[in-house]
């Protein structure tokens, strides 16, 4: 069973930083792509950011880039995302999200999500 658990949320003021974690378990961590995907409150799921199972190739959405940056350790079963200068409209449940064994942008699973509050 796929397992994906979210951490690092929380509330935080506009221009500051967060790192997002996730510990992946149930599957073969490496061998797939990983996502963060977000969602603000009344909106749908918007994806953020992608990086593939070597992690040497990586892609984000307009909204974040130059200011999230996606990485893994496959040692770890772990995922992140480090959030600097953040804004009002970051604002979002973050989740995790696993894609399949090519870089694309696809998922088939998703954790529980961490909540991410950019507020002053």
């Amino acid at each position: 069973e796929v397992r994906l658990v979210e951490s690092g949320g929380g509330l935080v003021q506009p221009g500051g930083s967060l790192r997002l974690s996730c510990v992946a378990s149930g599957f073969v961590f490496g061998m797939y792509t990983m996502h963060w995907v977000r969602q603000a409150p009344g909106k749908g799921l918007e994806w953020v950011s992608g990086i593939s199972n070597g992690a040497k190739s990586t892609d984000y959405a307009d909204s974040v880039k130059g200011r999230f940056t996606i990485s893994r350790d496959n040692a770890k079963n772990t995922l992140y995302l480090q959030m600097n200068s953040l804004k009002p409209e970051d604002t979002a449940v973050y989740y995790c999200a696993k894609g399949g064994l090519e870089f694309q942008r696809f998922w088939d699973s998703r954790g529980q999500g961490t909540q991410v509050t950019v507020s002053s």
